[in-house]
C-alpha cells in the first residue's frame, strides 16, 4: 500500500542542532502521535515535510509524489497546522480563507462554514482580533477545507478551550474513520493521543528513540509493588526502581517477563498497577535510549 508519507534518511542540521538522519512513514488511515520536549525536533521535522524548511540531505514522500519543492502539486494532499499562526492580520477569517481557496482545486465552502460552524468561530472578526485559541480554530478550518489525505498537526489545540478541544478531536476521529487519509499529530497533550493515536513515535535531540503501537504500552508497562529483603536486585525489563526497606517499587516496560524475575528472585506481596499514556511518555522521555533498548 502507497505510504501517506515517507522519510528516508533524511538530514537538517542548524548550528546548535540537528535533525536525523530520520527514517520515517505513516499508512493511510491511521494516526502518528508524535512525542518530544520542546526543541527535540518536532516542529522541524513537520516543516521538512510540508517545504518550510529545506532539508539539507534525504528524500521525502508525500502518497508516493517527491516532495520537490520545485513542483508543488504534492502540497495539494497536505494540510497543515503549525505552532504558529500566519494570516493577513487586517483580513477577517473570511477574506483570509478565501485567498487560500484559489490555491486548492478541492476547496470546499460548505465545509468552511461547516468546520466555523462547530469550532463557534467568527469568521467576521480580522485575523489581528482574533483570540489564540480562534486563532488555532482558523488554522485548522483553513487545513481541512479542502480535504486534504495527509494532516500534519503541530500542537494543534494549543490556547483551545476543553470544549472546543473535544469537538476538534471528534472531526480528527471523523477524517480517520475513511481509512483513507492519515494524521501526524505532535502534541504534548497526551490524553489526546491516548484516544486517537494507532502508533507512538517519541524524539529526542533530533532522533527518534522508540516507536511503537499505543497498545504495547498500555498491555506491557505496569507500576509493580512488591517485598523483598536483598536491595542488590535489578529487576529485568525495569526503568524506575525505588526502594524504602523492605518495600520495593519498580517500573517495568514488560509485566510478564519483570514477574516471572520477581517470583524467581523470591518477592513477596507482588502488586501490579496499570499505567496511562501520559505516565508512560513520562519515563520514555525521562530515560530515552535506555528504554528504547530495554
Amino acid at each position: 500500500m502507497e505510504k501517506a508519507f515517507q522519510y528516508k534518511n533524511v538530514i537538517k542540521t542548524f548550528p546548535e542542532f540537528k535533525l536525523g538522519p530520520l527514517n520515517l512513514d505513516l499508512e493511510p488511515g491511521t494516526m502518528l502521535g508524535f512525542v518530544g520536549p520542546n526543541g527535540s525536533g518536532k516542529t522541524t521535522t513537520m516543516q521538512c515535510l510540508v517545504g518550510l524548511l529545506r532539508a539539507d540531505s534525504g528524500e521525502m514522500e508525500v502518497f508516493g509524489n517527491p516532495s520537490n519543492l520545485n513542483k508543488p502539486a504534492w502540497k495539494l494532499d497536505i494540510g497543515y497546522v503549525g505552532d504558529i499562526q500566519v494570516f493577513y492580520e487586517r483580513w477577517t477569517g473570511q477574506k483570509n480563507l478565501d485567498f487560500l481557496s484559489q490555491f486548492y482545486p478541492n476547496w470546499s465552502n460548505e465545509r468552511v462554514h461547516e468546520l466555523a460552524k462547530r469550532f463557534n468561530l467568527p469568521l467576521h472578526k480580522r485575523a489581528k482580533d482574533l483570540s489564540t485559541g480562534n486563532r488555532v480554530k482558523l488554522s485548522l478550518v483553513a487545513a481541512l477545507a479542502h480535504s486534504p489525505r495527509l494532516l500534519l498537526l503541530d500542537e494543534p489545540t494549543s490556547g483551545i478551550d476543553p470544549v472546543v478541544r473535544i469537538e476538534v478531536l471528534d472531526v480528527l476521529f471523523e477524517i480517520l474513520e475513511s481509512g483513507e487519509r492519515a494524521i501526524f499529530y505532535a502534541t504534548h497533550i497526551l490524553p489526546e493521543i491516548s484516544r486517537l493515536a494507532d502508533e507512538l513515535a517519541f524524539i529526542d535531540n533530533g532522533n527518534i528513540w522508540l516507536r511503537t503501537p499505543k497498545e504495547d504500552l498500555t498491555e506491557k508497562w505496569r507500576k509493580i509493588t512488591f517485598l523483598l529483603a536483598r536491595n542488590d536486585i535489578e529487576p529485568k525489563s525495569t526503568v524506575s526502581h525505588q526502594r524504602e526497606g523492605h518495600q520495593h517499587q519498580i517500573i517495568s516496560t514488560d509485566c510478564e517477563f519483570t514477574l516471572e524475575h520477581l517470583r524467581e528472585l523470591g518477592a513477596e506481596n507482588i502488586q501490579e498497577n496499570h499505567m496511562t499514556i501520559e505516565e508512560i511518555a513520562v519515563q520514555i522521555l525521562k530515560g530515552g535510549t535506555n528504554v528504547a533498548t530495554t
